[in-house]
Order: structure tokens, then C-alpha cells, then sequence
């Protein structure tokens, strides 16, 4: 039972950093799409 509980708080651990880093990858795809956008309004 102890293992069990182990395995869930490091599977928990590791899925919360996941969704931090799913989240960062997120905002910096945005930030370049910004600075795409940016260019080409400049562009015109």
C-alpha cells in the first residue's frame, strides 16, 4: 500500500511539471506569433 501511494504522489509530481512546461511552451508559441504578426504590420 505504501508503494502504491509513493508511485501516486511521483506520477502527481510529474504530471504538475508536465503542465508547467505544456503551459511555457504554450506562452512562447504565442510570443513568436506576436512577433510575426508584429513584422508583417510592419511590413505593409
Amino acid at each position: 500500500m505504501r508503494k502504491i501511494i509513493i508511485l501516486a504522489v511521483a506520477a502527481a509530481s510529474l504530471f504538475a511539471a508536465a503542465c508547467n512546461t505544456v503551459e511555457g511552451v504554450g506562452k512562447d508559441v504565442s510570443a513568436a506569433g506576436e512577433a510575426v504578426e508584429e513584422t508583417a504590420n510592419d511590413a505593409k
